[in-house]
Parts: C-alpha cells; sequence; structure tokens
C-alpha cells in the first residue's frame, strides 16, 4: 500500500514543461452559512509540455474548469503560480494580453460563445483586431479557417452562426482561437455539444493540429472515452486535487485509485457492473479529512480497506499532493504500488 507513490515515468519526457501549474490554490467566498471558503482548487501541481495532449477528468463540481481559467489567468490563484515558458504569469492588463495570445481558449458552446450577429469572418477576426495585428487580415482569417476544416474558407466569411451546423460553429472557435498562431489551447468540454457523427470529426481535427501544428492542449472533459482518444497522458480530478496522473493508456487500462475505476466502470464498454457510488457528491467547502474521496469509495464501503489494514488512515490521513511530472502517480492509501 502506497501514497502518493510515483510507479514509472513517461518515455522522452522534455525537462522543461510549457505550462506549468505549482502548489496551485483557488478559494471562493462559501455559501452563506458555511465557515470554511470553498477550495475550488486545493493543491494541483501540472505540466504540459510542447506538443503535448492533457485530458483534465473529473465529474461536475471537482474544480476542473476553475483550474482551466487560472491557468489562462482568467481566475487569479490564491496560493501558488502559474508558469508559461519557465516564466511566472504576470497578471498586469498588458501581460495578460500578451500570454492569451499564445494560449488561447476553446469553449464547450460554440452556439453562446458565437454573437449571432457577427459573421463568420468577424467572429475569427475578432482576435486579430484585438491584438492589432499588422498583416494581412483576410489571409490570417481565411488560413485558420482553412487549418480548422472550413474550406473553401470564403464561402464562409459572410455567413452567421444560426446559418451554420454545430460542427461548423465549433470548427469557427477553434479557428478564432488559431488565428493567433498560439502555442497552447485550453479546450473546455470541446465535443460536449455535438452529436455523436460530429465528434469523431472535432477530435481529429485537433489531432491534425498537433501533428501539424505542435499545438499543445489541455482537454478538460468528465468524459474518459474522449480522453482516450486524444490525450497523451490524463489527469483525473476530485474534490480540488488530481489524484491519479499518468499516460492515457496506463491511467485508463489498469486504473489504481477507486474514483478513476468507478468512473471508468460506467462506459459502454466497461467489464462488470457499474459502480454506484454512494454519499453526496464533492462539496468544495466541507471537505473531509483523510482521503478526500473516502466517504464515496467503494473500497472503504465494501470492507477491503478494512481488510488491507489502510482504513484509518483513509479517513485520517490526507494525502501529498501529486507532482505535475509524467510519471504514473496515484493518491490513495489502498492502491497496490
Amino acid at each position: 500500500m502506497t501514497t502518493a507513490a510515483a510507479v514509472s515515468p513517461l518515455p522522452s519526457a522534455p525537462s522543461a514543461p510549457l505550462l506549468s501549474a505549482e502548489g496551485l490554490h483557488v478559494t471562493f467566498p462559501a455559501r452563506r452559512g458555511d465557515a470554511d471558503r470553498a477550495r475550488a482548487v486545493d493543491g494541483v501541481d501540472l505540466d504540459i509540455r510542447a506538443g503535448e495532449i492533457v485530458a483534465l477528468v473529473g465529474e461536475s463540481g471537482c474544480g476542473k474548469t476553475t483550474l482551466a481559467r487560472s491557468l489562462l489567468g482568467l481566475v487569479p490563484p490564491t496560493a501558488g503560480r502559474v508558469t508559461f515558458a519557465g516564466r511566472p504569469l504576470d497578471y498586469s492588463s498588458r501581460a495578460l494580453k500578451a500570454y492569451r495570445k499564445r494560449v488561447q481558449l476553446v469553449l464547450q458552446d460554440p452556439s453562446g460563445s458565437l454573437n449571432p450577429r457577427h459573421t463568420v469572418y468577424d467572429a475569427v477576426a475578432e482576435g486579430l483586431r484585438i491584438h492589432r495585428y499588422g498583416g494581412d487580415e483576410r489571409e490570417a482569417v481565411s488560413m485558420a479557417l482553412s487549418r480548422a476544416g472550413l474550406r473553401p474558407p470564403e464561402r464562409f466569411f459572410l455567413r452567421y452562426p444560426h446559418e451554420l451546423s454545430g460542427g461548423q460553429r465549433q470548427r469557427v472557435v477553434i479557428a478564432g482561437a488559431l488565428v493567433l498562431n498560439p502555442e497552447l489551447i485550453v479546450a473546455d468540454e470541446p465535443v460536449a455539444s455535438l452529436d455523436a457523427s460530429v465528434r469523431g470529426e472535432i477530435l481529429a481535427l485537433l489531432l491534425r493540429l498537433r501533428s501539424e501544428l505542435g499545438l499543445s492542449a489541455l482537454v478538460v472533459t468528465h468524459d474518459l472515452g474522449l480522453a482516450w482518444n486524444i490525450a497523451d497522458r490524463v489527469a483525473v480530478m476530485y474534490l480540488g486535487r488530481i489524484v491519479e496522473t499518468g499516460a492515457v493508456e496506463d491511467v485508463l487500462t489498469t486504473p489504481q485509485h477507486p474514483y478513476t475505476q468507478a468512473l471508468l466502470s460506467v462506459l459502454p464498454e466497461a467489464p462488470g457492473d457499474p459502480v454506484v457510488l454512494t454519499g453526496e457528491p464533492p462539496d468544495p467547502s466541507r471537505i473531509p479529512t483523510g482521503c478526500r474521496f473516502h466517504a464515496r469509495c467503494q473500497i472503504l464501503a465494501t470492507g477491503e480497506a478494512e481488510r488491507a489494514g489502510v482504513a484509518d488512515a483513509c479517513r485520517g490521513q490526507d494525502l501529498p499532493v501529486l507532482d505535475g511530472g509524467g510519471g504514473a502517480q496515484v493518491a490513495c492509501h489502498w492502491a497496490p504500488r
């Protein structure tokens, strides 16, 4: 039995990450009546390397979107820091503007992120105008639309969002991110609102952009199937912390943490019966002592943790924060080495 033990490193891992969270904490005022502040992100180390796609997975309320927003500079951390290309993030308006040219956000709902009164051309050109692009705007917009799979691009210039399919709207959003030639994109549930027939096309597009442009990506999702199809590495988040991380093949074929096992058990192709988690959903203003998952843990509930001699540790002994590197790690008293 172990606590947050590194098992094996990823092969050929570069020494310096492109984007890194170090000891990151983000707290918010709690609901009225709660004594503690809500610890949405409660100690996270996470690295994303050049050309790497990392999937951040977990159920709603686990803190993954807050973590992503903090990495983008939209939510300043309460403690810890974010670094990009080896430099700590500067939260001045001028520095953030320059940073957001290099790191772009792709939202899950293209209908909500596109102005219905703007044409496709204006939607994609908006970033160029904000950053006072000095080159040929029409050429840059055409290139971005082509890279996003909307060809010929001129055919889409004067269309409005309501004239496009859901997949085309998502491609316009991606083109709006690509037009500034970013080094990394943060995609928050990028295919959640799309039909199954279109999801594969968008995932293939993201993989092609990584291959052709060397683009890095953090993909925020509750869908482990999406992580399997797109990611090099996966980080599983629960109640403000990453509880398991490693190469996607390792984590999703031999999950070590009971929470990861439960998430995987509900996939249609998963063997055996789905794990039904009991207890209340995670509440960031009421983080329990010990392992933060113990109140819902099926290993503890079945007596398996007791038989392994770790039940008391599960209930009362906190686990260290996993480091942000690429090695396989798990924050669990019960998980085998």
